[in-house]
């Protein structure tokens, strides 16, 4: 029987360099998809997805992302003075569905880096990580598609998704065997070997490790005898090539579509989808789309 998954972590210390300057002051993860920050549709599918204990990992200047998940006092007095219950209670939802920690990374030196610092929270079970860069719409939440497999293997689990070749060198990507799984063969794979950013001759396959993880505490010693790589970070990714050495890893090609919102054109293309989805904005942002003369 697999131990139950009541943890998620959340690395949000990264500087956010890809947008400037409106990360200069502002932290990545508070960057708002239409009304929501993006780190919020992350920690809305770890709920979704029966996880409450959820561990940010933040750095200098990510002050705004604890004020967002903590209770506001003073504005819900205000809202519910003027009898704004709709706002009061989108308000009161994002401090009440969760329970979160923080703990710091100092330096930004990888994401392998800021999942070891999440390691005196989480203990001896397995957690979910989850990135908010990565913003996956499905109907069934990617991460409890993960935690499906999980329930089931009782091992480590990883989000895959195929990717163009010529998009390879920018993902972990791995080498992988199919396994049948609920009558198919095309969803779940046995992961053989992982390599970070592969030149596309070099690339086993064009299956790409997507932000989302499900892991066991084996991984945080595997981080600390991967080491530094040759840019002086910690990858997450070594340190389950090194895991992959002891134990069987899975990856699963999720269900769903995946925006990278890290990216300006894939953010720009998740706001223009999730308005358009939304039943108070579809129909008069689709007339403006239509009526634009370009």
């Amino acid at each position: 029987m697999s131990s139950p998954v009541r943890k998620a972590v959340f690395p949000a210390a990264g500087l956010g360099t890809r947008f400037l300057p409106a990360t200069k002051a502002q932290p990545k993860e508070m960057l708002p998809l239409v009304d929501k920050p993006l780190i919020q549709y992350g920690v809305e599918e770890a709920a979704r997805s029966g996880i409450r204990h959820v561990i940010i990992v933040t750095g200098r200047g990510k002050t705004a992302i604890e004020d967002h998940f903590d209770v506001s006092f003073e504005l819900e007095h205000l809202l519910e003075s003027r009898r704004r219950l709709e706002l009061l209670a989108a308000v009161r939802q994002i401090s009440d569905m969760i329970e979160v920690a923080y703990v710091r990374q100092r330096e930004a030196l990888g994401l392998g880096h800021a999942v070891l610092r999440a390691r005196e929270l989480v203990g001896e079970e397995p957690f979910a990580v989850v990135l908010s860069d990565d913003v996956i719409e499905s109907e069934r939440p990617a991460l409890r598609q993960l935690l499906d497999v999980w329930e089931r293997f009782a091992a480590p689990v990883l989000a895959l998704m195929e990717v163009p070749e010529e998009a390879v060198p920018n993902y972990g990507i791995v080498a992988a065997e199919p396994v049948e799984y609920d009558g198919c063969r095309d969803r779940l794979y046995r992961i053989r070997d992982l390599i970070e950013k592969p030149q596309r001759s070099e690339a086993p396959s064009r299956l790409a490790i997507i932000g989302r993880y499900v892991l066991t505490p084996e991984i945080f010693p595997a981080i600390e005898e991967a080491g530094p790589g040759a840019l002086g970070e910690i990858q997450l990714t070594d340190g389950l090539r090194r895991l992959l050495a002891e134990r069987p890893i899975y990856g699963y090609r999720f269900h769903g579509t995946r925006y990278d919102a890290g990216d300006k054109l894939g953010f720009l293309q998740a706001t223009v989808e999730f308005a358009l989805r939304r039943p108070d904005l579809g129909a008069a942002f689709r007339q403006y789309l239509k009526n634009l003369k370009l």
